[in-house]
């Protein structure tokens, strides 16, 4: 699902170039559920919007769903995102504007699912918001957001999920609830999870974990 070969990523700042990736190569194969953990200002966000295509590399490989990201356009970027990525971002990213049903229908209509409120409302269902379909993000919980965003991403069963510390603005208890929503609706799904974890028990329910530093990869062991 992601091959990287010596990828790298170089962004300009007042005080000069900054080199954020510096060479890396992994592979992860469809089906696997990876965290990626390190200190802040590893790499680690900046590797998976570089995996997610909203970022782009200087230099290297970079494949995702056997799609060389370097060959595709913006619209051809956008295009494999709704076909094959779920992002879940650690601040939600909801549509104000939008009741939750609404925000998780949206990606299946730029897509032209004619099935599209009728997959949402399922979505919902199947994290415990089928009463709050009508509701607008401000009249919702943090959990509660995180479980639309997850709904949202796993609308268009994607075969990737790329998710960045998801329970980081929720309580221990509410993230518990949502990191078991995620790794469920990722089992039954199939889809790739490639997941930024600072928690060394929620890394350890992956099945492999990948550490970087300072642009690098130090580590990349399985898990159990």
């Amino acid at each position: 699902m992601i091959e990287l070969d010596e990828l790298r990523l170089t962004l300009a700042s007042a005080a000069g170039a900054v080199n954020v990736l510096r060479g890396i190569s992994l592979k992860i194969d469809r089906g696997e559920k990876v965290a990626l953990t390190g200190p802040s200002g590893s790499g680690k966000t900046s590797l998976l919007m570089v995996v997610g295509g909203l970022e782009r590399a200087s230099s290297g490989l970079v494949r995702v769903a056997g799609q060389d990201l370097a060959g595709l356009g913006e619209d051809d970027l956008a295009r494999l995102r709704r076909a094959q990525i779920g992002i879940v971002f650690q601040s939600f990213h909801l549509m104000p504007a939008m009741t939750a049903l609404e925000n998780v229908a949206l990606p299946l209509e730029l897509a032209g699912r004619q099935d599209a409120f009728a997959r949402a409302e399922a979505l919902l269902d199947e994290v415990g918001l089928s009463h709050r379909l009508g509701h607008y993000p401000a009249q919702l919980s943090g959990g509660e957001q995180q479980r639309v965003a997850l709904a949202r991403a796993f609308a268009p069963e994607p075969g990737l999920i790329l998710a960045d510390e998801p329970t980081g603005n929720l309580d221990g208890e509410t993230g518990s609830r949502v990191i078991a929503l995620l790794f469920d609706l990722a089992s039954r799904s199939g889809a790739t999870l490639l997941l930024i974890t600072h928690d060394p028990d929620l890394a350890r329910r992956c099945s492999r974990i990948v550490s970087l530093a300072d642009g690098l990869i130090t580590g990349d062991r399985p898990v159990g």
